[in-house]
Order: C-alpha cells, then sequence, then structure tokens
C-alpha cells in the first residue's frame, strides 16, 4: 500500500500523505515522498505542487514510536535522507504549497517550512517545532528553514517555547501565509496553486535560486555535524527515557 497519495489536475500536483492515522514520518514514506517530488521536477505538464495530508493530521513528525528500535547508524542515514527531502522541497524548481489540513507538529512542520506558500485550516488544528520539550536537539536544515521563513527572533521563541501554536498564532508569527476556515480550505488552495501555476517557471526557478542559496550553502556548511550532534542526543540515556513516553495518537 502506498504511503502518499498522487493526482494530476489543471497542472497541478497534489501529494498527500497518507499513513493514518497521524501521517508519522518513516523511511518508506520519506522515499516515497523523494520520488513523487522526482517525478513532479520532471514532468512537464506539472507548474505547481501541493502538499497536505490525509486525515486530521498533516503530520505528527518522526514516527518516534517506529524509530526506537532503530540503531544508531539506521537512524542516523534516515535523518540525512529526510535532510536531503527538505532540501530538494526547499529548493525545488517549481511552486510548492503547504496544505496544512490538521495538526503540523516537529518534523511535519519542516516539511511545511521547505515549502514556498502554507496555507492553515483554522480551528482545532496546531503548528509547532516541540523537540525542546523532550529534550532534543535540531540540524542546520531546520534552523535555517524556520530562520528564513520567520527570521532569527521568531524563530528563538518557536524553538524554545516549544509551544502549540494555533492557526492564528502562526499566521503572526509568519509561520503560515494564510489561514483559512474547513468549509472553504480546498478551494482556497485550489485557487492558491492555480495561481502559482500560472508564473513563468523559468523566472521563478531563477528568483528562488536566488532568494535561497545563500540559506542551502549555509545548510550544507553545517547539516553534517549538527545531524551527528542531533543523533548523538537523541540515543543518550535521558533522551531515550523521554523518547519512550511519546505515544502516537490519532
Amino acid at each position: 500500500m502506498s504511503l502518499i497519495d498522487v493526482k494530476i489536475d489543471e497542472r497541478i500536483a497534489t501529494i498527500t500523505l497518507n499513513r493514518p492515522k497521524v501521517n508519522a514520518l518513516n523511511e518508506p514514506l520519506i522515499d516515497e515522498l523523494r520520488e513523487a517530488f522526482d517525478d513532479a521536477e520532471n514532468n512537464g505538464d506539472i507548474n505547481s505542487v501541493i502538499l497536505t495530508g490525509g486525515g486530521s493530521f498533516f503530520s505528527f513528525g518522526f514516527d518516534v514510536p517506529g524509530f526506537m528500535s532503530y540503531p544508531k547508524d539506521s537512524f542516523e542515514r534516515y535523518v540525512l535522507r529526510y535532510s536531503e527531502l527538505i532540501k530538494k522541497i526547499f529548493m525545488f524548481p517549481k511552486p510548492i504549497i503547504a496544505a496544512l489540513n490538521g495538526h503540523t507538529i516537529a518534523g511535519g512542520c519542516v516539511l511545511a517550512l521547505a515549502c514556498d506558500y502554507r496555507i492553515m485550516v483554522s480551528g482545532k488544528a496546531k503548528i509547532s517545532l516541540n523537540e525542546m520539550t523532550f529534550g532534543s536537539t535540531l540540524f542546520s536544515s531546520v534552523i535555517e528553514t524556520l530562520r528564513y521563513t520567520v527570521g532569527s527572533k521568531k524563530s528563538e521563541h518557536i524553538i524554545y517555547s516549544g509551544k502549540m501554536f494555533s492557526a492564528d498564532e502562526a499566521l503572526s508569527l509568519g509561520l503560515v501565509d494564510k489561514t483559512v476556515n474547513e468549509d472553504d480550505f480546498i478551494s482556497v488552495v485550489t485557487e492558491t496553486a492555480q495561481g502559482f501555476a500560472g508564473k513563468h517557471l523559468s523566472a521563478f526557478k531563477s528568483i528562488k535560486k536566488l532568494l535561497k542559496l545563500e540559506t542551502l550553502k549555509k545548510i550544507d556548511r553545517e547539516e553534517n555535524d549538527s545531524i551527528s550532534e542531533f543523533v548523538d542526543i537523541w540515543y543518550s540515556e535521558s533522551m531515550r527515557e523521554n523518547l519512550k513516553k511519546i505515544e502516537i495518537r490519532g
């Protein structure tokens, strides 16, 4: 069974995370996402992409219970592959709209930050980079995509607080670009994607590269060392005890 659904309509590819109940990120899901973005990049009939989640979550983030049995080197391999996906989305040559249909947590939040435009459903949905609340550090691609999106000072508040932000709070911080009620969500997302699909792709690609290249260079300088530190902390005794308390509930 595929962990993502891909539909193409009117030059827009919609990629939907499909790992019930909370779209937790694991190796097979990351690999399928990478393949879907490769296909969208190479398909001349696609001018923009919508990334969204199935069910009540955009994504819970890493499948923490699933990774508890991973040897350290296998988990580091996964994080490196996840990082490569984030960088691919961040520099993707076509516009990507993150349609945040529900809770958008930790690694799921980073997926959204790597996109060009974020639309979040209003109501009960929350968005958060909550890693510090259970003792985890972050790595360079996380820090730099957040800093690129909201600036350094707001990045500090978002990371240090570990708060679960409402859609309106996320909008005020710059974590998302628009909030929409549930009834209008799909139509507004589609309209936004259609607007991006009408852009001149060669110009979009060139400008996006100019805007983001320095951030990418900084990520690449620091990523391997920061991931090694991230993994070391994940496998520390105190951190393992904290991770055991994390439950996935849909």
